[in-house]
């Protein structure tokens, strides 16, 4: 009998999100759905993570929009699913749980089946009550645990570094991230009621024989279905899929030839032609993939902004009707070989050499040593590209694991992802600038170390607690400090910000993407009852003013957007008081006046964009 094997399909979602930072219009994800409606996916990843935030945020539109169209299109032929951060559900902080409920019932109301949930710490604390909830709410629970390694840097170990975190000697350091870790973690989210459990492989770590250990014991420890979802990056995404396949795996994530391999998910055209050769079937139609594929490389044309390889992409491919050429094919079959015989390095040169053919983005060997997701690397990158700070990204990357060791050993995706990225470019314009590591912390590194987000790995040291938060005892986060973000109503329109309980819960969720976005919705409803009225332009800062400066200055630290200004004109100011919030990388940083003064002038608006060392405030 042959072995059927279900797809989850990422492209919607992971796939866009880890290849061109989650700029996919809804415009081109229409033209995509009437052809995904007969693909027989069992499951199609499209929203939860970084949707909500994104399509708000870069391309102005409605998560919740998104959501129902695709719900309709398919008309239950696939199941959908979404991530969820657990307790930080799709958004950067943690939640109370009546936020979380709120949105689940509204995404199932809204055509979502699968809540895929995650905690970044692997803290079973932070997904107990999400399992409960997406049970209680008829939708499906799928538990993640997240896959990470133990220490290994780019940088030494400071010395008697592992006798300080672990307790052991400094050339015997316990493991940490053992195959009972996981296994264990799974157990415990089945027990909660999970009915599916990934392996969530984010930053592409798992090596082919870690795959082969860890899934072989996940199926022979938990009855439910057993997913593996992991990314090319660092270049074991192919070959580790492969020995998922071979030890039992029931569903597999990958994504569609387009939006496939380099930091993203295998491409399921490669697996595909593995699992033919394996015997297994890929319970999909591989005629409808085609045209869906024939289609998305129109889309990506369209995301090439955000494309780091819009000019060496693949070269075109259909298993259904392209011959192998002989060389390639034999690459196929000694991978398969060796995945057989347990040897690792001839299965990955193998299937190197099948991606090299193809054209797909060699190993990452930076991110593959540094630890870091795709998303996060490309998000990095995007980002840091579009600020004009292009040139902290190497620095950046390379102190990844000196903080993620510093901040308890963290699992590397999001939300913990960007807080150790953000940090750790902190950490590197503090050495540009000759002050001592952390002299600027975030906010959320702050509530990290704290503990407001959950129990870390390994116990966070109390010195480095004292250093970062003031204090060496760990604090959890305490839900009923939570604040719901106000509804205020728009004076100038005579209306509430939000109209509806869905428009709340994105306030809830993320107050300051939402309070344009939402503002933004008002306007055009008042335009279209009063198309005659006269449009306001709002007036832009100026980056500099006409004035020659003469006093002292605030610049940025590094590229962002202002969020919030907390002083005026004239107003003074002691050392240490916050004079304006802005975002960088996805994460809110207060900064602080650094010596006592008076506001003379300032050059920048909320909402607007600025660059590295751009003037903010300048002093009499």
């Amino acid at each position: 009998m042959t072995r059927k094997l279900k797809i989850r399909d990422l492209t919607l979602r992971d796939g866009q999100q880890s290849l061109f930072a989650t700029r996919l219009p809804q415009a081109e994800i229409d033209k995509l759905l009437p052809y995904y409606e007969n693909a027989g996916f069992y499951i199609m990843e499209v929203w939860g993570g970084a949707v909500p935030d994104s399509v708000m945020r870069y391309l102005d539109e409605s998560p919740w929009n998104r959501l129902r169209s695709v719900s309709k299109a398919m008309k239950g032929k696939s199941l959908l699913s979404a991530l969820s951060r657990g307790r930080n559900l799709f958004g950067y902080v943690p939640y109370p749980d009546y936020v979380l409920r709120g949105f689940y019932e509204e995404a199932i109301k809204n055509g979502l089946n699968v809540m895929r949930i995650f905690d970044a710490l692997n803290d079973i604390d932070n997904v107990k009550e999400s399992i409960k909830m997406i049970n209680e709410l008829g939708g499906i629970a799928d538990g993640a645990v997240c896959y990470t390694v133990d220490p290994k840097a780019l940088e030494a170990p400071k010395p008697g570094f592992f006798a300080r975190l672990f307790g052991k000697k400094a050339e015997e350091p316990e493991m940490i991230f053992t195959d009972e870790y996981f296994v264990e973690k799974a157990k415990e989210m089945e027990r909660l009621g999970a009915k599916i459990i990934t392996l969530k492989d984010m930053a592409g770590l798992v090596s082919p024989s870690r795959a082969a250990s860890i899934i072989s014991k996940l199926k022979a420890n938990v009855k439910v279905p057993v997913d593996f979802h992991t990314h090319c990056t660092p270049g074991y995404g192919l070959a580790s899929s492969i020995m998922a396949i071979l030890n039992g795996v029931d569903i597999l994530d990958t994504n569609i030839w387009w939006f496939g391999g380099g930091s993203a998910a295998p491409a399921i055209e490669l697996v595909y032609v593995f699992a033919q050769k394996l015997g297994v079937e890929l319970e999909c139609n591989m005629e409808a993939v085609g045209e869906i594929r024939d289609h998305l490389l129109e889309a990506r044309k369209v995301l090439a902004p955000f494309d780091l390889n819009k000019d060496k992409m693949p070269r075109p491919f259909n298993p259904l009707k392209d011959k192998l050429p002989a060389e390639v094919e034999a690459q196929v079959d000694r991978a398969i070989a060796a995945a057989k015989a347990g040897n690792e390095e001839e299965l990955l040169d193998a299937c190197h050499k099948v991606e090299e053919y193809f054209g797909f983005p060699k190993p990452n060997e930076l991110v593959k040593h540094a630890e870091v997701p795709g998303g996060m690397y490309s998000n990095m990158v995007a980002q840091l590209k579009a600020l004009h700070a292009e040139d902290l990204l190497n620095d950046a990357m390379a102190l990844i694991p000196m903080v993620r060791r510093d901040a308890g050993l963290v699992p590397l995706v999001t939300p913990t992802s960007q807080i150790v990225g953000a940090q750790a470019v902190n950490v590197a314009l503090d050495r540009k600038k000759g002050k001592p590591d952390y002299s600027n912390c975030s906010n959320q590194f702050i509530s990290l170390v704290k503990g407001e987000y959950g129990h870390t790995p390994v116990a966070i040291n109390p010195d480095f607690r004292a250093k970062i938060t003031g204090s060496p005892v760990e604090k959890p986060y305490d839900v009923s400090t939570y604040k719901a973000p106000e509804n205020p109503v728009i004076e100038e329109l005579g209306v509430k910000l939000a109209s509806n309980g869905e428009e709340e819960l994105l306030l809830a969720l993320l107050p300051t993407v939402a309070n344009g976005f939402l503002k933004r919705r008002r306007q055009e409803e008042a335009a279209a009852k009063a198309p005659a009225k006269e449009e306001v332009k709002e007036e832009k800062a100026t980056s500099a003013a006409a004035a020659p400066v003469t006093g002292p200055t605030l610049k940025a630290p590094m590229g962002g957007r202002v969020v919030e200004i907390k002083v005026k004109p004239g107003q003074e100011v002691k050392k240490g008081d916050v004079l304006m919030v802005y975002e960088a990388m996805k994460m809110e940083n207060d900064i602080n006046a650094e010596a006592a003064g008076t506001v003379k002038r300032i050059f920048v608006a909320p909402d607007q964009v600025v660059g590295t060392d751009d003037l903010l405030i300048e002093f009499e």
